[in-house]
C-alpha cells in the first residue's frame, strides 16, 4: 500500500495507468464504458513504485559524491535549467540538496532514441520515496510505504555474552540495546552470569519483504542470578512506560548512564593518577569510554545552568534537575544545538556528543553528579522511581500482564534453549 503525503503540482502514478485503458463513449447519454473483451486482452501492467512502467526504460544508479540533480538528469536529455526549475518548484516538498551520495535513484526514461527522463524516483529511507515528474507539468510527491508491524518472540540462555547470545538466538544489536534500556536500573548487564536467560516479546517493522527495524519491546522476563525480572509495556494515556509485575515503574528519576558506552574507564575516586597532569588527585566523576560523536543524554529532566568551554572541561553542559541534584557532562566534541543557559531538557534528550576536548587523552565522557551541592559517586545513590501504574488503570494493566506472562512462560517450550558462546 502506498500513500501520497505531500504533492507538488502533479500527481500520480495512477495517471500512467490511463495509457492502458481508454474510456469510450456510447449511446445518447454519452456514458463511459470500457469493453470487457478489451480488458481481458490487456496484460497486467508491470508496477514499480506504484506506477505502470512497461512503456519506459528503467535505469537504476547510485548517486555519486558531489553529484546534484542536474548532474543526474543531464545524461537523460534534461537541461540544467529544467532541473533548476523543478528544484525551485518543489523545494517545499523536498529540498534536492538532500540528495545523498550512495543512495539509489531510479530514472524512468522514454523508449525512443532521445532516452528523455520522464520520472526520477529517490529513496531517502526504507519507508518513503520521492517521485519527480519531468513531463509537461513539473512536480514531485513524497510517497509513504506501508509499514507492517509483526509480533515476534525470542528465547535464549547465556553462556558468556548478552549481545552474542541475542544474535545466536536470532535477535540483533538493536533488540539487545532496547532490552538493556528496559532494565537499565534493575540489572547490571556487565555482570550477567552463565545460565541467565531472556524471554522477549517484541515488534519488528517491515516494508514489503524487508525488515527495517525493531519496534517496541512488549514484555520481557530476564532471569539473572536465579531471580526473574519482568517488564511489561503499558500506556496509561499520558505516555507509555515499562512496569514490573507489581505495577511499579522501571524508569527512575535519572538514567543509570548518560550514553551508550563501551566501558567505564575510570570510576569516582578520591585518588587517581591524572593521565594529562601526571599527578595524583581526586577524580570526582565517572569516565565513560565511547567513540567520538556518540550522543550524550541528560540523565533527568531539568534546566541547563551552564553550557560552554574552558581549558579543563573542554566543551561541557551542566544541568540542574531540582533543588537536590545537578549533573555535568565534560569533554564533548560539540554541544548539541539549542543547549544554552535556561534551556529546559527532558530525560534522555541529546545535549552533546562524546569528544576529547579539554584535559583529555582520548574520546570519553566525564560525568559528574552533585547532591545538595556536594559531588558524589552516582552509583552510591538510590534514585527515586517514577510513578507506578495509576489506580484507574490497574485492571487494564493486570489483564495485559496476565496475557504476556503466560506467553513468556511458554517460550522455553516453543524455542529450545541454546548454549550460546561469545564475548562482548
Amino acid at each position: 500500500m502506498l500513500v501520497a503525503v505531500m504533492v507538488c503540482a502533479w500527481w500520480t502514478g495512477k495517471d500512467l495507468l490511463k495509457q492502458y485503458v481508454k474510456p469510450q463513449v456510447s449511446g445518447e447519454t454519452e456514458e463511459l464504458h470500457i469493453h470487457e473483451e478489451i480488458m481481458e486482452e490487456l496484460p497486467e501492467p508491470t508496477l514499480l513504485y506504484g506506477m505502470a512502467v512497461d512503456s519506459f526504460n528503467i535505469v537504476e544508479q547510485t548517486i555519486k559524491p558531489r553529484q546534484n540533480l542536474a548532474d543526474i538528469l543531464n545524461p537523460f536529455n534534461i537541461e540544467a535549467r529544467i532541473a533548476s526549475e523543478l528544484a525551485q518548484k518543489c523545494r517545499k516538498i523536498f529540498d534536492v540538496r538532500q540528495l545523498a551520495a550512495n543512495k539509489k535513484v531510479t530514472i524512468l526514461a522514454s523508449k525512443d532514441s532521445t532516452q528523455t527522463a520522464q520520472f526520477l524516483i529517490y529513496e531517502p529511507n526504507p519507508t518513503e520515496f520521492v517521485v519527480f515528474s519531468l513531463r509537461d507539468t513539473l512536480g514531485a510527491a513524497i510517497v509513504q510505504r506501508e509499514v507492517r508491524t509483526v509480533e515476534k518472540t525470542i528465547y535464549g540462555v547465556i553462556n558468556s555474552s548478552l549481545s552474542q547470545s541475542m544474535q545466536e538466538a536470532g535477535g540483533n544489536p538493536a533488540l539487545t540495546s532496547k532490552l538493556v534500556d528496559v532494565f537499565a536500573w534493575q540489572i547490571d548487564f556487565f555482570r550477567i552470569q552463565k545460565g541467565d536467560s531472556f524471554r522477549v516479546i517484541y515488534e519488528e517493522k517491515w516494508v514489503e519483504d524487508q525488515q527495517i527495524g525493531i519496534g517496541k519491546i512488549l514484555a520481557v522476563q530476564f532471569d539473572h542470578g536465579g531471580q526473574p525480572y519482568h517488564a511489561f509495556y503499558f500506556d496509561q494515556g499520558q505516555g507509555s512506560n515499562y512496569f514490573d509485575e507489581k505495577g511499579n515503574s522501571l524508569r527512575q528519576a535519572f538514567l543509570k548512564a548518560p550514553l551508550n558506552f563501551t566501558r567505564i574507564s575510570s570510576r569516582y575516586t578520591m585518588k587517581r593518577f591524572h593521565p594529562v597532569q601526571k599527578r595524583w588527585k581526586a577524580h570526582l566523576g565517572t569516565d565513560y569510554a565511547a567513540p567520538t560523536g556518540t550522543p550524550i543524554y541528560t540523565v533527568g529532566d531539568g534546566v541547563v545552568v551552564e553550557a560552554g568551554r574552558n581549558r579543563g572541561n573542554g566543551n561541557y553542559v551542566k544541568v540542574k534537575h531540582n533543588d537536590t541534584f545537578t549533573t555535568q557532562y565534560l569533554h564533548m566534541s560539540k554541544i548539541a544545538r539549542g543547549m544554552k543557559k535556561g534551556t529546559r531538557v527532558r530525560q534522555g534528550e541529546v545535549i552533546g556528543y562524546v569528544g576529547s576536548t579539554g584535559l583529555a587523552t582520548g574520546p570519553h565522557l566525564c560525568f559528574r553528579f552533585w547532591k545538595n551541592g556536594k559531588q558524589i559517586d552516582p552509583f552510591s545513590v538510590k534514585m527515586p522511581p517514577a510513578e507506578p501504574v495509576a489506580k484507574q488503570h490497574q485492571v487494564a494493566f493486570e489483564q495485559i500482564k496476565q496475557q504476556y506472562t503466560q506467553r513468556l512462560a511458554s517460550l522455553d517450550q516453543e524455542q529450545a534453549p541454546k548454549d550460546l558462546r561469545a564475548s562482548l
